[in-house]
């Protein structure tokens, strides 16, 4: 329904995002609702540069938000009670050891949603399945695409608009989502 602490926090910091010019894109299951698959978040997950979250923090920290690990992007926005984790583009997902699919810059990237910045949704898909490929803790990312693709309606021709890397991954979970829930 778009009301909940959480809402509230991604709200409160599109606007300081957006107020002072930093480029960025919201990622995660905020994203994932933005793009048609409906899940339960309890953090907002942003996609900036190092140097815009360097500024962020020189300009919030101590007024809203504190880091919960020093030195880090894992913020907590203290009005609302709600983590805010931002991950820094040219960093890698999963494991952040290199790989081919980076974070990208989302002053380069990101396109307007309805009611906020996010990636175009084949990049955010690649980011999902390089995240879920190479971290066995991440496998909910691998999930996440499916469930994305079944809720979105997505045909087997995204595979074109992603990275040669995690195609083979995208075909896999496609023709998994075609297979109808028996019940």
């Amino acid at each position: 329904m778009g009301v909940s602490e959480v809402h509230e926090a991604l709200w409160k910091l599109v606007g300081i995002l957006e107020a002072e010019g930093l480029p960025y894109a919201i990622i995660g299951g905020l994203a994932l609702n933005e793009y048609g698959h409906r899940r339960a978040t309890i953090d907002v997950d942003v996609l900036m540069r190092e140097e815009d979250l360097q500024t962020f923090k020189r300009r919030w920290l101590g007024r809203g938000y504190v880091e919960r690990m020093a030195g880090t992007g894992k913020l907590l926005d203290t009005e609302h009670d709600v983590e805010v984790n931002v991950l820094s583009s040219g960093r890698f997902p999963g494991d952040d050891k290199p790989k081919p699919i980076a974070f990208p810059d989302p002053a380069a990237t990101a396109v307007r949603g309805e009611r906020f910045a996010l990636l175009p949704i084949a990049r955010y898909i690649e980011l999902k399945l390089a995240s879920g490929m190479v971290a066995p803790h991440r496998a909910k990312d691998l999930v996440d695409v499916q469930e994305l693709i079944r809720s979105a309606g997505l045909g087997h021709e995204v595979v074109d608009q992603l990275h040669p890397w995690v195609r083979e991954k995208f075909l896999e979970l496609w023709r998994l989502a075609q297979i109808p829930d028996p019940f």
